[in-house]
């Protein structure tokens, strides 16, 4: 039988729900059970796809094309488990299944209501992954804080769900906030035992609170929340600030997270977390021999999270190159022909970065043809790729007007055109060309020397692809298409024969490295990163 564990938040947001939830379900993995985390947002829209990212973020896509919330990222880059369309359920897709249940007649004779209907669906919605008979136990992350008007058919259908289920099959973790006031020189448990109390108005009592704090919680403190939270001692779990959020896993074990929920659950503590590769990850990560800066050229860098999991991605290549990578973050609008050397010369490799729209793009143009002409290690993603291509038609190939139409539609040369399968699509929401699709490698090429095989599979999120029509012109003049799909002939990968690394890919490699297996495009392009380094350093 599935047990079923609910994280949800007080106090304030971002105290790190996503992270706990990893940690814990990356601790009861290497204890040896099956585990699977999902994440329900209260917000109306059906997926983040449509979300700037200044608003949410990065757009996190699964293998099977589901636009989801980027803590699909950490559940992933932890566990080392691809996550799928059921991980994420937002209150868009929860109202749109049943007032398309009514419209079916599904509801005839009832009044339509919060409580049953929408609690019954996202009950059911909780289930689906326990129901697969593939998972020990699954983790249910609760996006928003305890209060917010918006999470509360999701807290009650938790109440309801803890009822059905018995105590034993579905525990709440609730993730709190123990300030400390520099003033008067000491933690405060006012705030926690306020959240507690309003989880408790709706009908909740958290069986374990794991409390965030700047300053270590002594076991007074833990006494005093213990107490007037109704919980077990051993129940209170300190989470203290953290230098990188691999760390986590290794303090919730030192805090006996796992032990305490496993006993909770009524379920045998097995063997110890076998952590050993995790704590070999961040020995590297932690003790670098070398160290690379590198640009991440973008027009959302004001907010990092929109760039989650490429900044997740380089952690991953320099642990594994025992490099520590330096990310510094460029804005694309203002870059030009004459300040590029001044902006991009002290760096030792540039990444230019996904994203849709004309703000920007020209700056990302002129950063390629810098790096280009002197040698500096490139990769391209999405948009980077294309734009690579566009700077090498207009000033290698001479076609002055090259440009992609999703910019200029009247262009002379459209070197990046709209695929012939959006071309009528009109909807904005989870229609662009959307999960893993194959794609075949040249031999001899630094795709191939990079993945050591000719057939993977990578995720993307696009309308717009290299324009076939002129590709043998690009390939004799260097820029060689070193990875195709075998089904519709899409360029997946580009890259430039005469140089140390100039990589594009259409896709996105950053969604698919992991602590266990870090991208190989990344590991590349950060070793040649670090040659580029030595050479300049001599």
């Amino acid at each position: 039988m599935t047990k079923y564990i609910f994280v949800t938040g007080g106090v304030t947001s971002s105290l790190g729900k996503g992270i706990i939830s990893a940690s814990l379900a990356k601790l009861l993995q290497a204890r040896g059970y099956s585990v699977t985390i999902q994440k329900f947002d209260p917000y109306i829209n059906i997926d983040p796809g449509t979300l700037n990212p200044y608003e949410h973020g990065e757009c996190y896509v699964t293998e099977d094309g589901a636009e989801t919330d980027l803590d699909l990222g950490h559940y992933e880059r932890f566990l080392n488990v691809p996550t799928s369309q059921a991980n994420n359920v937002t209150t868009g897709r929860i109202y749109q299944n049943v007032i398309n249940k009514e419209r079916q007649g599904e509801y005839l004779g009832k009044t339509v209501q919060v409580v049953p209907h929408i609690t019954d669906e996202i009950k059911r919605n909780m289930r689906l992954l326990g129901e697969t008979g593939k998972y020990d136990i699954v983790i249910t992350e609760l996006g928003g804080t305890v209060g917010d008007i918006e999470s509360l058919p999701f807290i009650e259908a938790v109440r309801q769900f803890k009822w059905e289920e018995g105590a034993h099959n579905a525990i709440v973790i609730h993730l709190t906030l123990i300030p400390y006031l520099a003033a008067a020189g000491e933690l405060k448990t006012k705030p926690t035992q306020h959240s507690v109390k309003a989880l408790l108005e709706y009908g909740i009592q958290p069986d374990i609170l794991v409390c965030r704090s700047e300053r270590s919680i002594s076991l007074d403190i833990r006494k005093k929340i213990a107490l007037f939270c109704n919980v077990n001692v051993n129940a209170v779990i300190e989470s203290l600030d953290a230098s990188t959020i691999y760390d986590v896993p290794l303090l919730m074990m030192k805090e006996q997270l796992d032990k305490t929920v496993l006993s909770k659950l009524k379920l045998p503590q097995r063997n110890e977390p076998d952590m050993e590769k995790w704590k070999e990850f961040l020995g590297r990560l932690k003790n670098p021999t070398s160290e690379v800066k590198i640009g991440l050229v973008g027009k959302y860098v004001e907010l990092p999270d929109a760039y989650k999991s490429i900044i997740e991605s380089f952690v991953h290549a320099g642990s594994r190159n025992e490099c520590k990578v330096k990310v510094e973050y460029i804005h694309s609008e203002g870059i030009y022909p004459d300040n590029a050397k001044e902006k991009l010369s002290h760096l030792d490799g540039v990444l230019v970065a996904p994203g849709f729209g004309s703000r920007g793009i020209e700056g990302k143009i002129d950063t390629i043809k810098y790096v280009r002409e002197n040698n500096v290690p490139f990769f391209g993603i999405c948009l980077g790729m294309q734009c690579a291509v566009i700077e090498f038609g207009r000033n290698v190939l001479g076609l002055k007007d090259a440009n992609t139409t999703e910019i200029n539609e009247e262009a002379e040369y459209p070197v990046i055109n709209m695929m012939e399968d959006q071309k009528n699509v009109t909807a904005k929401g989870g229609t662009m060309r959307l999960g893993s699709y194959p794609c075949d490698l040249k031999k001899g090429t630094k795709a191939f020397a990079a993945y050591g095989k000719a057939h993977i599979s990578e995720r993307h999120r696009h309308r717009y692809e290299f324009n076939n029509a002129y590709l043998a012109q690009y390939e004799e003049a260097g820029m060689v298409a070193s990875g195709m799909n075998p089904d519709s002939h899409l360029v997946e990968i580009v890259e430039l024969k005469n140089h140390p690394f100039f990589v594009g890919g259409q896709f996105h490699p950053e969604l698919k490295s992991t602590v266990a297996n870090p991208h190989p495009l990344f590991v590349k392009f950060v070793a040649a990163a670090m040659e580029f380094a030595k050479k300049k350093t001599k």
